[in-house]
């Protein structure tokens, strides 16, 4: 059997704002710069291609799938450079029979192959309805359709299950990935800063040890600029793109800055760390109280 391949994969930090055109150009760069430096799979964000309270805004900019120039953009950079893409999510209108206002967006991340080709979509499963304090509180299903369908993609490097964001708090979505096979948990997120300094990083290694997997999770930071609409609440998100291994050693950190986080990968360790804890394997059915 031949041995697991050994991967650069580069987190992208970023801080979009309400205009995709603008969030195209600025990630682009960000993937040139990570490429340029080996990097072999590059990953985006959560929402990479607009970040916005204004869901009459989204209502107007968004489009579906087939007509959106960010996703167009990025399979066509993706075959340029010869690299894979991890577009962590983008917003998107759903179809016609379920579209704003009547029904929701979508909000999908794509997996992309170094011939510019879509691998795999997946679909935010966990919505995120919640009360942060402070005032900050977030109803995303109120305008997103939630998926209903985990995804696992073959890679040259090995197996990625796919998820985003408020996902990371539902385990068996993860348990369920694991033992479909995947070795690589992608988990594309716009954390906000409370939830972020309380959760984030032991959320992370969590997963990465309840499942023996590598966690890549690449993050929107900062405080997102509004160019396209000046009212209402301004989204700040925590950053801290992390990588981490599948003994849950934090591999990278990104802090709160923009910028690439490269990471080199020895997809042997998922195997070996399953051999020392064979918790996947030694998993039960049993009775709920």
């Amino acid at each position: 059997m031949d041995a697991p391949a050994a991967l650069r994969a580069a987190l992208v930090q970023t801080c979009a704002s309400d205009v995709p055109e603008q969030n195209l150009a600025a990630t682009s760069a960000l993937i040139r710069e990570a490429a340029a430096a080996g990097a072999q799979l590059v990953l985006t964000p959560e929402v990479t291609n607009m970040v916005t309270f204004s869901r009459k805004l989204q209502a107007e900019v968004l489009k579906p799938e087939a007509e959106d120039e960010s996703l167009a953009g990025y399979r066509a950079l993706a075959a340029e450079l010869g690299i894979w893409i991890l577009v962590g999510s983008l917003a998107l209108k759903a179809p016609p029979e379920d579209a704003y206002p009547q029904g929701r967006f979508v909000n999908r991340s794509f997996l992309i192959d170094a011939a510019g080709g879509i691998v795999a979509r997946y679909d935010k499963i966990h919505m995120f309805d919640v009360e942060v304090g402070e005032g900050e509180s977030y109803r995303e299903s109120a305008a997103y359709r939630p998926g209903e369908q985990a995804v696992v993609a073959d890679t040259p490097w090995g197996r990625i299950g796919m998820s985003i964001c408020y996902d990371l708090r539902f385990p068996a979505l993860y348990r369920a990935l694991a033992e479909a096979g995947a070795e690589i948990l992608t988990i594309p997120s716009a954390f906000t800063q409370p939830t972020g300094k309380a959760h984030w990083a032991p959320l992370m290694r969590a997963r990465a040890i309840e499942t023996g997997c590598f966690v890549l999770a690449p993050a929107s930071t900062g405080t997102h600029p509004r160019v396209a609409v000046a009212e209402g609440r301004q989204r700040k998100t925590y950053g801290h793109s992390m990588a981490v291994g599948p003994w849950g050693e934090v591999l990278a950190d990104a802090g709160e800055a923009i910028g690439v986080t490269l990471v080199d990968l020895d997809l042997g360790e998922v195997a070996r760390a399953r051999a020392r804890v064979p918790s996947i394997a030694n998993a039960r059915a049993f009775a709920k109280p």
